[in-house]
């Protein structure tokens, strides 16, 4: 089981490329290492959390083309 976290004492960092058209997803770093994702529009919603390993697999899949169009 995950631990339990508290958005609102996470630092929320939105990527410089998503400008403000309101379509983005926000990431915090989580309390010993792992990553915290939530809807930029829905700050109060659920929170997806992931640990480093997972994050990284999901992060080098994106940079790999694995989960485009094809």
């Amino acid at each position: 089981m995950k631990p339990t976290i508290q958005p609102t004492l996470l630092e929320w960092v939105k990527s410089s490329y998503s400008g403000n058209n309101g379509n983005c997803i926000e990431v915090a770093v989580l309390p010993g290492g792992g990553r915290a994702l939530r809807d930029s529009k829905d700050p109060s919603g659920p929170v997806l959390t992931f640990t480093n390993a997972e994050f990284t697999a999901f992060i080098d899949g994106a940079r790999d083309g694995e989960f485009g169009e094809e």
